[in-house]
């Protein structure tokens, strides 16, 4: 506090001076009075503590390398530019209970995670709970593939812009397929079936008992959707549910390669191959013991990222095709704010550092793969490429999720069922596809209709 002292007989001998005085002492009352309101105003309300966002990311669950589980660089690397802490929460691994965890946490309201991931298959059923991105990303949209742009748009809104799209394709043993005199991995489901029985044939005549010609995650999961699409897809069996919103799943190529994948259990996969998740399957050919597994892009991409010898040994191509022509589901994610997020503008920031982050290293991929898998590689990449080149026999297929919205939870639920009891053996298939059929309509509401055929480029 200012303190002043008047010379009280000068004052009283001169008025003017003493006028002078006074105004000087309520001067410096007026000080004091901002002073003492500034140091209440600064005990009420202390400095603000840093932001701090969390992240649910489903991708986490997906890579448990020992790589991952240590500090994420790309969110230690956005604190140091941003000053904003980041509080990275891992999901379930499997795709249908990370969309339960999604759901129920970003309806929580104030406690929801600020930044989720969202699988494409997810956009219709969180369109409500997350923010619209669009106006934030106009820019770097346009440089985006536009239908997966479209995979995470629900009536025009932007649920989530797209991070990590992914694609099947079919990983190889490059060593075994030269051991055996093959000079390029198979094109066809009949082609496989060939080459895996005889690989395996080969290897068990060395002592390599538990060794397997073809393994794939065919747990009762949504792994097994993607692989069972791209099956029944390539035969011209449709996609479960078309664009037109008419349930086409009933119908004899569906059911054919149901069939066929049936007949691959204890022959050419595992008998245990039915419970495998992800993982289970992906780690059983990491370890050397089958020649050909149907996994992700991305899967290749981090495994040749960390081990860069490995693309020695394991190289990558489409997924076999049918009669049809060749189906590769897409995947991935995109990054999603909440709508009840308290830190939106931070949130936003977080999710473009990442996406930056993503093309930049997508883009150094492209660069470093060997020149004689340069293009496949671009390919895989860039899904644009992929999809419009026909000398790969065919293109992406979606699940029916844009369809189905917010029941495609149910839909997958159904349809997984179905598929995981023919290739169990527990039912025909031919009575399965019309009891899946009938449950769907009911789900859904919507008609049944044939699929209309996928044609190969070549016919």
């Amino acid at each position: 506090m200012i303190h002043v002292t008047r010379n009280a007989p000068a004052a009283a001998e001169n008025p003017h001076v003493a006028l002078g005085y006074l105004q000087l002492e309520s001067l410096a009352m007026m000080i004091s009075v901002f002073l003492i309101a500034m140091s209440l105003g600064a005990c009420r309300h202390p400095a603000k503590e840093p932001v701090t966002l969390t992240f649910l990311d489903p991708q986490w669950a997906h890579d448990l390398t020992e790589h991952n589980v240590r500090p994420d660089v790309r969110l230690q690397e956005f604190t140091r530019q941003k000053g904003i802490q980041v509080k990275h929460l891992p999901a379930p691994e499997t795709a249908l209970d990370q969309l339960s965890l999604a759901k129920e946490l970003l309806r929580k309201g104030a406690s929801s995670p600020d930044v989720t991931g969202v699988d494409v298959i997810w956009s219709g059923t969180l369109s409500d709970d997350l923010i619209d991105l669009k106006p934030y990303f106009a820019n770097e949209l346009s440089s985006i593939d536009p239908d997966v742009v479209a995979s995470f748009t629900v009536n025009g809104k932007l649920v989530a812009v797209p991070y990590q799209p992914d694609i099947g394709v079919l990983f190889y043993r490059k060593d075994l397929l030269r051991e055996y005199g093959y000079s390029a991995p198979p094109r066809t489901w009949d082609q496989l079936e060939k080459m895996a029985t005889r690989i395996q044939q080969g290897e068990r005549a060395k002592g390599r008992k538990d060794f397997w010609g073809f393994v794939w995650p065919g747990a009762a999961g949504e792994g097994l959707t993607c692989n069972a699409l791209e099956w029944q897809v390539g035969e011209g069996g449709g996609h479960i549910i078309e664009a037109d919103n008419t349930i086409s799943v009933n119908n004899p190529d569906a059911i054919r390669s149901w069939q066929r994948a049936a007949h691959w259990i204890g022959r050419i996969s595992s008998p245990k191959v039915t419970s495998y998740e992800e993982w289970d399957a992906i780690y059983t050919y990491y370890l050397g013991n089958a020649a050909f597994y149907r996994g992700w892009a991305q899967s290749y991409f981090r495994k040749v990222q960390d081990n860069p010898s490995d693309a020695g040994w394991i190289g990558i191509t489409d997924v076999p095709g049918g009669k049809a022509g060749h189906a590769a589901t897409l995947g991935g994610f995109g990054l999603g704010v909440s709508q009840s997020s308290a830190h939106r503008i931070e949130a936003v920031e977080l999710v473009r550092s990442l996406i930056g982050r993503e093309v930049q290293s997508e883009s150094a991929r492209s660069h470093s793969e060997p020149s004689n898998g340069s293009e496949l590689y671009k390919r895989l990449a860039i899904l644009k490429e992929y999809s419009d080149s026909a000398d790969m026999g065919g293109g992406v297929v979606s699940r029916p999720s844009s369809v189905a919205k917010e029941k495609y939870a149910e839909v997958a639920h159904a349809y997984i069922r179905a598929v995981h009891s023919v290739l169990e053996g527990k039912t025909r298939a031919p009575e399965t596809a019309a009891g899946l059929e009938r449950e769907l309509v009911g789900i859904t509401g919507f008609k049944t209709e044939p699929p209309s055929r996928v044609r190969d480029p070549k016919d």
